[in-house]
């Protein structure tokens, strides 16, 4: 059972490898240049192999730098961000990795977080989705097991995530650097008990759409439009190479051939050099430069389908750039690309709630089914500090507490918000003349 399990996900792992490596083409600017025609190829040489108009990797990253996890609530939505648990966020890195596990999953189509405990507390991790795969319930869709599998000590290693257990495995192959891991030959070398009841493996999966449970990249709908940009400007490089620059011509001139019975040029094609002819009947001229006009227009078509694709507003893809935008054109723009972010934030925000969940299982062994966790966002919308703080200014004139303000508002950690109320704590003593502990005193006497 166990053995047809990882082959089954073994192979998936490596069906899917020949997708994600054009992904990292496109991401890294690096694909094959199958737009250029065989002349291009031949006139350009080995001056532009590659031309690469990485519009795929801005349509992740525009994305990816509006979604920054903020904290989470565990008592209900209109409770403040659980302080502890952001300390054990923080102790995992994850401040940063959450944002790679972004990219991934808008790149990719799908990332991968493991939790588990060690000696030190709750153990998060983010994985790629090259070396992790899961297997769902066709019914209720829900995770009823995951398999990650890497090269450690020249051997292939693996574990196999069950609600029950964690199988951990090891290929008898060796396998080296760079090398494929086999999807037979696994052998059991431990056996681990799985307190949690549930996969410790969440996925956060970019999908628009019921059961598509790979996800989907955001970069595929521009990689081709990104290919003919490339070929509109590679087109025009090698037009400004050959005929940007006048031809000229000569008639009347007597043709002198070589020993090998070849035209010799009769003229220099130095452009300080002067051409004359003694022959009375000889005439000069030159042709009309070809006009690279054509090219902008077909490029500035392109660009603008690319941001109708993706999002991206024109100040982002170069377009309308002669004249400076205000912030209301400017926030505009982007209301587009602000609308999928925020779609993205409750898609991924249910995967980080499992996340919680389950660190705070691992922390005092909690059941993950009861627990009730949010996860709180900071704002993707762009603001300017001055607007963020009259914001913020307001709800606080009518009342609204100052925790829910920083924290929705300007967007600060639980452990900043924390650091506030201390300072204004401290504020407030300082205006009595007094001590905490002497206020106590006075209060209890």
């Amino acid at each position: 059972m166990i053995d047809n399990l990882i082959q089954t996900m073994s192979e998936r792992l490596d069906a899917q490898i020949p997708a994600l490596t054009t992904i990292d083409q496109y991401w890294n600017g690096t694909q094959p240049a199958a737009y250029l025609s065989p002349e291009a190829r031949e006139a350009l040489g080995e001056r532009l192999r590659v031309l690469s108009v990485n519009y795929p990797r801005l349509a992740v990253s525009a994305l990816a730098e509006r979604l920054s996890v903020a904290g989470f609530r565990t008592s209900g939505p209109d409770t403040e961000p659980d302080s502890e648990l952001w300390r054990i966020w923080r102790a995992n890195g994850m401040e940063v990795a959450s944002s790679q596990a972004h990219v991934d999953a808008l790149a990719y189509g799908r990332s991968y977080v493991i939790v588990w405990a060690n000696d030190r507390g709750p153990l998060i991790t983010v994985e790629s989705p090259k070396n992790v795969t899961v297997q769902r319930d066709p019914a209720t869709g829900e995770v009823v097991a995951a398999f990650k599998r890497w090269a450690a000590d020249g051997y292939g290693a693996g574990a196999l995530y069950g609600p029950d257990e964690i199988v951990l495995v090891r290929n008898r192959v060796a396998a080296g650097d760079g090398a494929a891991l086999p999807s037979t030959g696994w052998q059991v070398v431990e056996k681990i008990p799985n307190p949690f009841g549930v996969v410790p493996v969440v996925p956060l999966v970019n999908s628009g759409r019921l059961h598509e449970y790979d996800g989907a990249s955001e970069m595929t709908p521009v990689t081709a439009l990104s290919d003919a940009l490339a070929k509109i400007l590679t087109d025009s490089l090698v037009t400004s190479e050959y005929y940007a620059r006048p031809r000229r011509w000569a008639t009347g001139l007597e043709i002198v051939e070589d020993a090998d019975g070849k035209p010799v040029k009769p003229f220099s094609a130095a452009l300080d050099d002067v051409w004359q002819s003694e022959h009375p009947e000889s005439k000069f001229g030159q042709f009309p430069a070809a006009d690279l006009g054509s090219y902008g227009d077909m490029v500035a078509t392109i660009t603008q389908q690319i941001g109708a694709m993706s999002g991206l507003p024109p100040h982002f893809l170069g377009l309308h750039g002669d004249q400076p935008a205000s912030a209301d054109a400017i926030r505009s723009a982007e209301a587009q690309l602000v609308a999928r972010a925020q779609a993205k934030q409750l898609m991924f925000g249910h995967g980080w709630a499992q996340v919680a969940k389950l660190a705070i299982a691992a922390r005092d062994g909690s059941d993950v089914h009861r627990l009730d966790v949010q996860t709180v966002w900071s704002s993707a919308e762009t603001r300017t500090p001055a607007q963020a703080a009259d914001a913020a200014a307001k709800l606080a004139g009518i009342g609204v507490p100052l925790s829910v303000v920083l924290a929705d508002q300007l967007g600060y950690s639980p452990a900043q918000i924390e650091r506030v109320r201390e300072a204004r704590r401290a504020e407030a003593l300082d205006g009595l003349a007094t001590t905490l502990p002497d206020l106590l005193a006075v209060t209890n006497g």
